[in-house]
């Protein structure tokens, strides 16, 4: 089973309640059954010619208001994160996973290697990254790497976090009470107003939640590593919530909603613009978000024009020459 998506699903599961979870595995259940029964569901989410973005777009738009929010969510980080013919299998893992936790079974994550590990674990981080703002990504980068620090440097605690032998939750305990009431907490409250719709359990702190499951889905013998691997993919996830766009005109408010939808719809998260106005560029867009950058702008284009012909010209003087 994709590594990244065990993560996904332990982080969204341990937001929800014992009911709100049942509901959740009798419906990616049911959504299992009808992949598996319906030719033209099945050719749908399996086509390996569509991307993850396109399926997982699609996965939302047949079932939002269907089944429960967070089955949607589940299904359609699946489509987006694991091959397209492994489809029909990850609903049945999240099917069976949501049911082992409704059913208040203690779930132990399977022994992974170290990459497959630090997989998961950036598959729990990419749940807990949804719809946090860029300062919280901000706050929560920081605090991963200043606790990293304190465990590269203090012998004892990097002996009690890497020791197999301490139970999985006397060593998360440690966590808690080194870093409670000590780290920040999402400073808008979208992820409390979530959690308190589908748990009766008060939100946890993001860098906490990470850090305790660095040591139940991670290796032991890569806390340290697994930390500041962390570090590195929050610091990459806060670069995807910004798009930086150069404009040779001001965007109107309508143009820059259609561009934070679209670049959700591409992200998977809602992107915060960064606008500039650059006369230079003469017309349309040019935009960088994350490592995509696209130039629309129509001095862009020109200077594509410009590679082509310098390149058509190059082959006919080579042709002229033979």
């Amino acid at each position: 089973m994709n590594a990244a998506l065990q993560g996904y699903a332990a982080a969204v599961l341990a937001e929800l309640d014992t009911q709100t979870t049942a509901t959740v595995a009798a419906d990616l259940a049911s959504l299992e059954a009808a992949v598996l029964s319906n030719p033209d569901l099945r050719a749908a989410l399996t086509d390996t010619s569509v991307s993850g973005i396109d399926r997982r777009e699609v996965v939302r738009a047949l079932l939002n208001g269907k089944i429960a929010d967070p089955a949607v969510r589940l299904a359609a980080h699946a489509a987006f994160a694991v091959h397209a013919q492994d489809m029909p299998a990850s609903l049945a893992y999240l099917a069976m996973r949501s049911r082992y936790e409704a059913e208040g079974n203690n779930y132990q994550e399977p022994s992974l290697g170290a990459l497959a590990a630090r997989q998961r674990v950036g598959g729990f981080a990419s749940a807990r990254f949804e719809e946090l703002d860029v300062s919280d990504l901000e706050n929560i980068e920081d605090e991963l790497f200043r606790f990293g620090r304190a465990v590269e440097s203090n012998k004892e605690l990097r002996a009690a976090l890497t020791d197999r032998e301490l139970p999985v939750t006397q060593r998360q305990g440690i966590i808690e009470s080194i870093l409670g009431g000590k780290v920040s907490t999402p400073r808008h409250g979208i992820i409390a107003y979530v959690v308190s719709l589908f748990s009766n359990r008060s939100p946890e702190a993001p860098t906490i939640a990470l850090l305790k499951y660095v040591v139940e889905g991670g290796r032991s013998r890569d806390v340290l590593g697994t930390i500041d691997w962390l570090v590195q993919q929050t610091a990459i996830a806060r670069g995807w919530r910004v798009a930086r766009v150069a404009t040779a005109k001001p965007l109107s408010e309508g143009q820059a909603d259609a561009l934070r939808a679209s670049l959700k719809a591409v992200t998977g998260n809602p992107v915060e613009l960064q606008v500039t106005q650059n006369e230079a560029l003469l017309g349309g867009v040019r935009i960088e978000v994350g490592d995509l950058l696209v130039d629309a702008s129509a001095r862009g284009r020109l200077a594509q024009l410009r590679d082509m012909l310098d390149t058509d010209h190059r082959a006919f003087a080579k042709t002229n020459e033979n």
